[in-house]
């Protein structure tokens, strides 16, 4: 890992105004949730994953909080459930019907 890149970025971040944070966060959040032809059905994945956005969800609707989440699915991260719920916000109708199927 390159410790001194990591550092740099971060005081760069550091330095941007509230209205670039808020668009780099966008961008980033953007990059967690996958969708793939061919891949997991064609459904919005979490990065690199094979676990479909609709799983985490109704694991949510069944009454699942993050902490349940995260330890039945180690490799995820907080960043990728607040991504994930983002994503749900905007594309309802197809997680929905995902999950009903």
């Amino acid at each position: 890992m390159n410790s001194k890149l990591i550092d740099s970025l971060v005081q760069l971040i550091d330095s941007l105004e509230i209205e670039e944070y808020v668009l780099l966060q966008d961008k980033l959040q953007a990059r967690i949730i996958q969708k793939t032809a061919g891949f997991c059905g064609g459904h919005a994945c979490i990065r690199y994953t094979r676990i479909p956005v609709w799983t985490v969800i109704s694991l949510q609707q069944q009454g699942a909080d993050y902490q349940e989440i995260i330890q039945n699915f180690p490799g995820l991260t907080l960043m990728d459930l607040t991504a994930v719920q983002a994503y749900y916000e905007t594309h309802k109708p197809e997680i929905d019907r995902a999950i009903a199927s």
